[in-house]
């Protein structure tokens, strides 16, 4: 048996599985559901409650939640999975690195601590102009792709105002992108606007934003410059210099 309701208005669903999971309650019940959902909010996220009477999937169950997977793969903002049975927490562990988006498992104790987690933001990025075409740009926590939409606005605003301008990216406090969605969504705002930077700062402290510095300088043509995450008002100055 298959139940969906949504938890208030955000795009957030409650999936709860009982007893044996057939065919008839995917294309009955969870595939309608998931539809409807999706099309009310382009992009959703999904707490997967096993509860302790869940028995097992059928086989045709079992190819329907493939099937649905491959079909929604761009529909899910973030996925939670409660369950007490260490083989379906193993799996999601396993197959939630193909995922386009955060997957994360919890014991059914911990269900509170699963909904809190798919309402909370689990990054954030501060904009703010320093005058005189400079972006000052600090990244925190992981970020994912609902970040984005959230900040597309301001940023081209900043641009609009500013043809050429130069970036002061603080990248101390960052943690990396919340799945594969997140990732591309970055790459698109970098697409679209690299041509037009001056000059970039990246602070932060580790390698690999290193290497983002001379793949961003070589992309863009711009000067970049990598400083450690204790040189900050030297790179402050080197950006408006």
């Amino acid at each position: 048996m298959i139940s969906v309701q949504p938890i208030g208005d955000k795009g957030i669903y409650e999936v709860r599985l009982s007893g044996v999971v057939t065919d008839i309650d995917y294309e009955q019940m969870l595939m309608p559901a998931l539809d409807q959902a999706i099309e009310d909010h382009d992009r959703i996220r999904v707490l997967v409650i096993f509860d302790a009477d869940f028995e097992d999937f059928t086989l045709g169950a079992m190819l329907d939640d493939a099937r649905m997977g491959l079909r929604h793969w761009r529909g899910f903002d973030r996925l939670a999975v409660v369950s007490q049975r260490p083989w379906i927490r193993r799996a999601t562990s396993g197959l939630g690195i193909l995922l386009p988006c955060p997957v994360r498992v919890f014991p059914l104790e911990e269900a509170d601590d699963a909904r809190r987690w798919l309402s909370e933001s689990l990054g954030a990025i501060h904009q703010t102009d320093l005058g005189d075409g400079v972006l000052h740009l600090q990244l925190r926590g992981q970020l994912d792709s609902s970040i984005y939409a959230e900040e597309t606005e301001d940023l081209n605003a900043f641009i609009r105002a500013n043809d050429r301008f130069r970036l002061l990216i603080d990248a101390r406090d960052f943690d990396g992108w919340q799945g594969m969605a997140a990732l591309l969504e970055h790459l698109k705002v970098v697409r679209d606007h690299y041509r037009q930077i001056d000059r970039a700062a990246i602070i932060g402290n580790s390698s690999w934003q290193k290497l983002a510095e001379k793949v961003l300088g070589r992309l863009s043509g711009a000067k970049t410059k990598f400083f450690d995450a204790d040189s900050f008002e030297e790179a402050k100055v080197w950006i408006k210099s």
